[in-house]
Parts: structure tokens; sequence; C-alpha cells
């Protein structure tokens, strides 16, 4: 007797170990991506630029390569070389970063740009550690996050403009939605 095939009508239920495994393994990055959007909005709103958050969340970043990059390594030399890349990689990503957060630069880019700016760094630093890694979901990370910069600029400034046009489609659709009279009986 053989074994069932799994067909794309097949759904794995929400306990299936295969879809967890999954979600286990893609839920760094989704972490990472999340907290990086995070900090971007947290100093829009508070234009404070979070320096200690934006170290974190790069030696975050590097402990998320080294630790998705290390079961595919099978002796000492090889991991100890990918300590020590990832680490002066990282390091050299945070001197830019403190850089870009010594006074005299902080006066000249406000706060939220500043934001954007660090978040270009880390989307920079993720996209070139995922060329050195050879890891095809760091790149992807590193290019959500460059992605997710026009994106935040844009929505920021047209945020407006999105709420008039959320009111004018909700008064459309209150206007010509089809109105039953209390005398209709069905």
């Amino acid at each position: 007797m053989s074994e069932p095939k799994v067909t794309q009508d097949t759904a794995y239920p929400p306990d299936h170990p295969r879809k967890a495994s999954f979600l286990r393994r893609k839920l760094p990055y989704v972490a990472v991506l999340t907290l990086a959007i995070f900090g971007v909005a947290y100093t829009n709103i508070s234009h404070q630029p979070l320096a200690g958050f934006w170290e974190f969340l790069a030696i975050a970043i590097g402990v998320v390569c080294v630790a998705t990059e290390w079961p595919n390594l099978d002796n000492r030399k090889a991991r100890f070389r990918l300590m020590w890349t990832q680490a002066l990689h990282w390091a050299t990503f945070l001197v830019m970063m403190n850089i870009m957060l010594l006074p005299h630069v902080q006066n000249m880019v406000p706060a939220p740009a500043n934001s954007l700016v660090l978040l270009m760094l880390l989307a920079l630093g993720t996209f070139l550690a995922g060329v050195n890694l050879l890891s095809l979901q760091i790149c992807f990370l590193g290019l959500a996050m460059a992605f997710a910069v026009p994106a935040i600029a844009w929505l920021k400034q047209s945020a407006l403009f999105l709420v008039l046009a959320a009111v004018l489609l909700i008064g459309l659709g209150i206007t010509f939605w089809p109105h039953r009279d209390k005398n209709d009986t069905a």
C-alpha cells in the first residue's frame, strides 16, 4: 500500500511538525525585520535617536548570521572563521553607526532621517553578510530592510493623503451601498 500523496489541495494542520519547523526556521529573520521597522517607527514618533537599540540590532543580526550558518559548517576551523569574519563585519558597521550618532553629525541630520540612515546601514550590512555567507535568506532580509526605508518615508509623507483617501472610500461605500427599505419584504 502506498502512502497518500500530498497535493496542493492538502494543507498541513496548524500543529503539523513540518509547518512548525518552517516557522521556527524563519523566526529569526522575521524578528529582526520587525525590530528594525519598530526602531524606525519609534524614532519617528519620539524624535530621539535610539543609539543603544541600533547597536543591539546590529549585534542581533550578527548573531542570527552566525547561528543560521553554524549547522552548515562541519569543522572547527570553518566555524572559527565564520565567527571572526562576522565579528569584524559587524564591528565595522557598529563604528559607522556610531559616527552617524556623533553630536556634530546629529546636528546636521534630524532624528527621523538619522533612523532611516541607520536602517540603511543595517540593511547594507545584512545584505553584504548574506553575500559573504552565500545565504539567500540573509540577502533577502537585507533587501527587505532596504525597501522598508523608502516605504516608511513615503508612508510618513503621505499619511494625510492615505487618511483622506480612506475617508473618501468609506464615504463612497456608504453612499452607494444598496439599502433595503423597511417596507421591503423578502
